[in-house]
């Protein structure tokens, strides 16, 4: 059904209506949102239109290159600022298909001139322009948002976290000191993961999914916190998980005192990723768009990594910096099982520092490559000073107690930071800003999307949070607080 507001008859639509040809300084969302006077009547008597208007004008449009002409006659070219604004609108709509976004653009053909489409003029017709003809085939807008470069994507939403950082600025209010990530997996569009349907051999890794080639098998929560009824089986070499095919999404999100929370950066991978290998890419588009890197971030436990405590300790400030992240029990130590010297050598079990022996480059135990040293026993090295160990350790005749782990920082503070106290509490309660994002992120569909390709999964997971980034961005400008 066609919105009443707008129809106009067409002897009221001079040819200076249509949407201009292609320019190097064509109008866009952004400059109708900073000039509403240029809009033609049709668009601004049309409330739906100007909402959008108003929730996607402050992002810089322009900035997004333009497609090269299109090679098939039958389909004209479709400049990325229309499709990135139509995408936005069928996630914010809550619009189940492309055929149903195509639907609701044609009900709505206001929104086709103001996102920028390629209107088919037809004189005899409201507003002088065919929206059916004026629109891609279904079949063609699937395909443009698999072909869509993710980097385009992430360009706006680095725009947004500007234009959120300039508003909090202006008002005095910080942001970005605290930030917080978190993987939110997301479950791929094939029959294997259909509890209903048979398929044999469901979750063999080597047999890849007819319904989407870049789908990986990985686990989403696994425990061994029971004990096996078979005797023989060590309860840690047990492992009950819920397993997928799909993806898997990281999002970094800080959070605003009274306001809210927003993304910062977010990056999609394959399912058989591991959660520290978003860190590293994750943490260099904070910094990248932040412009600084943030003091305190907190984590759960699956990012207890010394190279984690590393990036955030800072050795020349006064007022610190850490990561809050609870700590895992692996390697056989727990968070209090270690201690060390005031110059940062570990204590064996009879209280002494253990001095280094040698250091070593190592590039296979974790995601970076560092520095490993061996501490030993220092009643047997330099030199050896005692002929017994003063509390008999059953190391003694093995040559001592010994310790290899890398020599950063980063290592030791894993074991020192103290998590009971009240500054680390109240920046891991700061997690929650993470879940809330994803909450908004699993209402906008990302959970479970219809699509059936690595890219267009990707593309869509970047528009969620760059929506939720606007919609956050709309409430700063109103002067709205969040709603719970």
């Amino acid at each position: 059904m066609t919105d009443p507001t707008i129809l106009v008859q067409p002897s009221l639509l001079p040819e200076s209506l249509l949407p201009p040809k292609k320019a190097k300084n064509q109008p866009n969302l952004q400059s109708y949102w900073q000039h509403p006077e240029n809009l033609p009547a049709f668009v601004r008597q049309c409330p739906v239109a100007m909402r959008y208007l108003e929730l996607l004008g402050p992002l810089a449009w322009g900035s997004l290159p333009e497609r090269p002409p299109a090679r098939n006659w039958r389909q004209p070219a479709l400049a990325h600022r229309a499709l990135v604004a139509a995408e936005l609108l069928k996630l914010n709509e809550g619009l189940r298909s492309v055929g149903h976004l195509r639907r609701y653009l044609v009900e709505h053909p206001s929104l086709i001139w103001l996102f920028g489409f390629p209107v088919a003029p037809a004189p005899k017709m409201p507003f002088g322009f065919n929206p059916q003809a004026s629109l891609p085939t279904q079949r063609h807008l699937t395909q443009l948002l698999r072909q869509l470069p993710n980097a385009d994507l992430q360009g706006l939403l680095a725009e947004s976290v500007q234009l959120i950082c300039q508003t909090l600025h202006a008002r005095a209010v910080a942001c970005g000191e605290c930030i917080s990530l978190d993987t939110k997996h997301i479950v791929a569009w094939v029959k294997e993961n259909n509890p209903k349907a048979y398929v044999a051999d469901r979750f063999n890794k080597a047999k890849q999914p007819a319904g989407d080639p870049d789908c990986k098998l990985g686990c989403k929560r696994r425990r061994n916190q029971f004990t096996p009824s078979q005797k023989g089986i060590p309860a840690r070499s047990v492992k009950v998980g819920e397993y997928y095919w799909g993806y898997a999404s990281g999002v970094v999100v800080t959070k605003v005192p009274d306001l809210g929370e927003f993304a910062l950066a977010e990056l999609t991978q394959p399912f058989d990723q591991g959660d520290l290998t978003y860190f590293f890419p994750l943490m260099t588009q904070v910094e990248d768009r932040l412009g600084f890197r943030p003091r305190f971030a907190t984590f759960d436990a699956a990012f207890d990594a010394w190279y984690v405590y590393a990036h955030f300790y800072r050795e020349n400030d006064p007022t610190g910096g850490f990561a809050a992240v609870p700590f895992s029990d692996k390697g056989g130590y727990t968070a209090t099982g270690r201690h060390f010297s005031a110059d940062g050598l570990p204590i064996c079990a009879a209280g002494l520092p253990m001095p280094l022996k040698f250091t070593f480059t190592d590039r296979t135990s974790c995601l970076v490559e560092h520095e490993r040293g061996k501490y030993v026993c220092p009643l047997l090295f330099p030199k050896r000073t005692r002929r017994t160990c003063p509390i008999h350790h059953k190391q003694w005749p093995k040559g001592g107690c010994t310790a290899m782990m890398p020599v950063s920082i980063g290592a030791r503070l894993r074991y020192t930071l103290d998590r009971d106290s009240d500054a680390y509490k109240n920046i891991y309660r700061q997690r929650t800003a993470v879940e809330r994002i994803n909450s908004q992120a699993v209402a906008l569909g990302i959970e479970r999307p219809h699509l059936r390709n690595g890219q267009a999964i990707a593309n869509q997971n970047t528009l969620i949070y760059l929506l939720i980034n606007l919609r956050f961005l709309q409430r700063l400008r109103v002067g709205q607080p969040q709603s719970d």
